[in-house]
């Protein structure tokens, strides 16, 4: 009969004696696992829910260059315009048209409100909520909220 601790005893928790487990057991390794993933992911699904890491995303890639991009420059408006306090919609719950036939001095974007899929009253409408006007040489925003057709700096 095999006494605790040894080769022989099947009840004892198994050690292992090479490899990233060395002098733990499985389960140790495992807690310790979790210690480590657990808080992390909390901490990204908080960074993520609050829109931080958007930011920080729009931060690190928006470049002088995207100014001249209109998906980049759009992706940039959507956060800013959402950040801003300007509308209290979703961004994804926002459409902008951009007018090509507009100068680099002047590009008129309108920006409308969807009302479809799992944006708020889904009646398939988009009532314009208001207009930008970007200098993309002088990377300057403008907008027409509250005053239609008058443009003033965004806040």
């Amino acid at each position: 009969m095999a006494t605790p601790g040894t080769p022989g005893d099947t009840n004892a928790p198994r050690r292992f004696s090479s490899g990233p487990f060395k002098g733990r057991t499985l389960r140790q390794h495992v807690m310790r696992r979790l210690i480590l993933v657990l808080p992390l992911t909390v901490l990204m699904i908080i960074l993520a829910k609050s829109g931080l890491m958007d930011r920080l995303v729009d931060q690190y890639t928006f470049k002088p260059t995207s100014w001249f991009d209109d998906t980049a420059l759009v992706q940039h408006l959507r956060l800013t315009v959402t950040r801003n306090g300007m509308t209290g919609d979703r961004p994804d719950c926002l459409l902008f048209v951009v007018n090509g036939n507009s100068p680099p001095s002047a590009t008129m974007i309108d920006v409308m409100e969807k009302h479809s899929g799992t944006c708020p009253k889904p009646d398939l409408s988009l009532p314009k909520l208001f207009t930008l006007r970007v200098d993309r040489p002088a990377q300057r925003v403008e907008t027409d909220q509250g005053s239609s057709g008058t443009f003033h700096p965004i806040p």
